[in-house]
């Protein structure tokens, strides 16, 4: 069953398994496109596996190939239907677990958090990268920051206990320098 098809990879569920293929970009030439999503597919996997190995719950990888990941189905409830104020503090304790371990998601959305068995299960590492750079981390949180406000109800007590569970505060700041050059940006366009 098809899941998902993006403008990087055709999602598919075959029972308990998912099917994550990228796919071909006719704009690009052959060799650089197959040197792109084989790099990216590679990638993706590394940092799943990496993050399974420090104790984040995330996809067990079941076959890597070229251009394609088998991975398990994780069945239980997006986080973005059910987001409350104590899984908010978990999210936190969870991305700084990843920042910690040099693991940037690149991707990091409610959407992309599932709940299972009573814990936070991360998908969709296509954007991740390794990185203990405060900026790279303080980038990542800001996406889940602006998912939040945008998306959710409460943002405010829910974003307050993600950065609870969070804790490393050189990376809040940064998170606030980032949102006041985005400010700054802003006004110039306006003049």
């Amino acid at each position: 069953m098809l899941l998902s098809l993006g403008a990087e990879a055709r999602i598919e569920k075959f029972g308990n398994m998912i099917v994550k293929q990228r796919i071909a970009k006719s704009y690009r030439s052959k060799v650089l496109d197959e040197k792109i999503r084989r790099t990216r597919t590679r990638s993706e996997a590394s940092m799943i596996i990496k993050a399974r190995r420090i104790g984040i719950n995330a996809p067990k990888i079941l076959e890597i190939s070229e251009y394609e990941i088998k991975m398990e189905f994780i069945n239980g409830m997006l986080i973005k239907d059910i987001i409350d104020k104590n899984l908010s503090h978990e999210i936190g304790v969870c991305i700084e677990k990843l920042h910690n371990y040099g693991i940037i998601h690149g991707d990091l959305t409610t959407s992309n958090m599932i709940l299972k068995d009573d814990k936070i299960c991360f998908i969709d590492f296509g954007l991740s990268f390794s990185s203990k750079r405060i900026e790279d981390r303080a980038v990542d949180m800001h996406l889940l920051k602006q998912v939040i406000f945008s998306t959710h109800e409460n943002p405010d007590m829910l974003w307050k206990e993600i950065a609870r569970g969070y804790e490393d505060k050189k990376i809040l700041k940064q998170i606030e320098n980032i949102e006041k050059r985005g400010r700054y940006a802003k006004k110039i366009l306006e003049i």
